[in-house]
C-alpha cells in the first residue's frame, strides 16, 4: 500500500517537472500559445501548489510576449490593407480573446508574495469590426465569382457564402444567393435510352432502366433526370444506346447417362478359415457390410435459350455539342432448365439426380421476357459506369 502511494507521488512530481520543462521550452522557442496552454492546464488543477507557482512566471512572460507578437502582426496586416488579410485579422483577435478567457478564471495568481501581471483588454469592438470587414470581403468575393458565370466559379461563390452565413447570419441577401449559386453551380444530367436494334424494347424495361432514383447517383453538385424538364438547361446527356440484341433459338438437348454404383445392401456374418462364425468381444457374431452393384440409365433433357445485349453509354456535353466519352456495355442472360426420366434400379441415384427427376418441362420464355430478365444485369452495368465516371 505504502509502495503504491509512493509511486503515485513520484509520478505526480515527474509530471509536474515535465510540465515546467515543456512550458519553458515552448517559451524559449517562441511558441507562446503552446507555453500558455501547458501552464494553464497545470495551474487549473491546483494553483496554490509549489509546481503551479513555478509555472506562474512562465505563464506571465508567455502571455505578455504572445500579446505583443499578435498585436504587432495585426498592426502589420492592417497597414497592408489587403482584403485577403481580413480573415487572418479576425482569427488573431479571436485567439487573443480566447487566450485571455482561459487565464481570467485563474486570477489572481501570486508568486513570491507578488501578484502576477496580466494585461487584459476588451477586444469586442475590434472583433465586431474585423468580423464585419471579413464578411464584406466574403460577400464581394462571392459576387465577383458569380459574375464570371461558370459552374466552377458558382461553386466557389457558394463556399464563400456558406462561410459568410455561419459568420454573420442573415447578412444582406446571402440566403437567396446561396440558393442561386447552388442552382447555377449544379450539373444537370439528362439520361435517355436509344434503341438502335431491330428488336422492340418493352416499355416496362425502359421505365425500369431509367428509374434514376434506384441508381443513387445524385450528389451535392450533380443532379440526374430521366424526364426532360423544360425549366432546366441540361449540361450533359447520358445516352444508353442498345446496338445489338441477339437471342438464340430455343434448344433442347437430350443425353443418356449410364449409372453404376456399389451400394450397401444389408450385412452378413464374418466366417473364419474353418467355416466358423467370428465372435466379437461380447461373444456375438461379428457383422460385416454387404455391397452390391446397381445400374440404371438417366435420360436427361436440358432446355436452353440465351440473350446477348451490347451497346454503349455515351457522355455528351450539351453546351459544347460534343461527345466526351463512350463506355462499352455488354451483358448476357441464359435460360436453362433440366429435367429427367430414369430406367433401372433407383438405388443407384444420388440426391441431385433424384431432384432432377422431380422437375418437369417448362415453357420457354418469350423474347420480351428474356430481355426483361437481362435487365437486372444491364442496370448493374449501367450503374457501375455512371458511378465510376463523373463529369467534373
Amino acid at each position: 500500500m505504502k509502495k503504491g502511494v509512493l509511486i503515485m507521488v513520484l509520478a505526480t512530481i515527474i509530471m509536474a517537472c515535465s510540465s515546467i520543462k515543456r512550458s519553458e521550452k515552448a517559451l524559449n522557442k517562441g511558441a507562446y500559445e503552446q507555453a500558455i496552454e501547458i501552464a494553464v492546464k497545470k495551474i487549473q488543477k491546483n494553483k496554490t501548489s509549489n509546481k503551479s507557482r513555478e509555472l506562474i512566471p512562465v505563464l506571465e512572460e508567455a502571455f505578455a510576449k504572445y500579446n505583443e507578437q499578435t498585436l504587432n502582426k495585426i498592426q502589420f496586416l492592417e497597414k497592408e490593407s489587403n482584403l485577403n488579410s481580413k480573415k487572418e485579422i479576425l482569427a488573431l483577435y479571436t485567439r487573443l480573446n480566447q487566450t485571455q478567457n482561459k487565464i481570467k478564471p485563474l486570477l489572481p495568481l501570486v508568486v513570491n508574495s507578488r501578484e502576477a501581471s496580466f494585461e487584459m483588454n476588451d477586444y469586442s469592438n475590434q472583433l465586431i469590426q474585423a468580423k464585419d470587414e471579413y464578411a464584406d470581403v466574403l460577400y464581394e468575393k462571392a459576387k465577383k465569382a458569380m459574375s464570371k458565370g461558370t459552374k466552377v466559379d458558382y461553386r466557389k461563390a457558394y463556399n464563400s457564402l456558406v462561410e459568410l452565413e455561419k459568420l454573420v447570419p442573415y447578412y444582406k441577401d446571402v440566403d437567396q444567393l446561396i440558393r442561386e449559386t447552388h442552382y447555377f453551380g449544379t450539373d444537370y444530367v439528362f439520361v435517355e435510352l436509344k434503341n438502335a436494334t431491330n428488336i422492340m424494347i418493352p416499355q416496362r424495361l425502359e421505365r425500369d432502366l431509367l428509374d434514376i432514383n434506384t441508381y443513387r447517383l445524385d450528389d451535392f453538385w450533380t443532379e440526374y433526370h430521366s424526364i426532360n424538364r423544360r425549366d432546366i438547361d441540361y449540361d450533359f446527356d447520358v445516352i444508353l444506346e442498345f446496338r445489338n440484341i441477339l437471342i438464340s433459338p430455343e434448344q433442347i438437348r437430350e443425353r443418356e447417362i449410364p449409372l453404376e454404383r456399389e451400394i450397401k445392401d444389408g450385412y452378413t456374418y464374418e466366417i473364419d478359415r474353418n467355416g466358423n462364425y467370428v465372435l466379437d468381444s461380447l461373444g456375438n457374431r461379428k457383422k460385416i457390410d454387404r455391397y452390391v452393384n446397381v445400374k440404371g440409365i438417366l435420360y436427361e433433357t436440358t432446355q436452353t435459350k440465351a440473350i446477348n445485349v451490347n451497346g454503349m453509354v455515351n457522355y455528351f456535353d450539351v453546351q459544347k455539342k460534343q461527345t466526351i466519352n463512350s463506355y462499352p456495355m455488354e451483358t448476357e442472360f441464359i435460360f436453362e432448365h433440366a429435367f429427367a426420366t430414369f430406367n433401372g434400379d433407383e438405388r443407384v441415384l444420388n440426391s441431385n439426380e433424384r431432384r432432377l427427376l422431380k422437375n418437369r418441362p417448362l415453357p420457354f420464355p418469350s423474347n420480351e421476357q428474356m430481355l426483361y430478365d437481362a435487365s437486372s444485369e444491364i442496370k448493374n452495368r449501367l450503374s457501375t459506369i455512371l458511378k465510376r465516371n463523373k463529369f467534373r
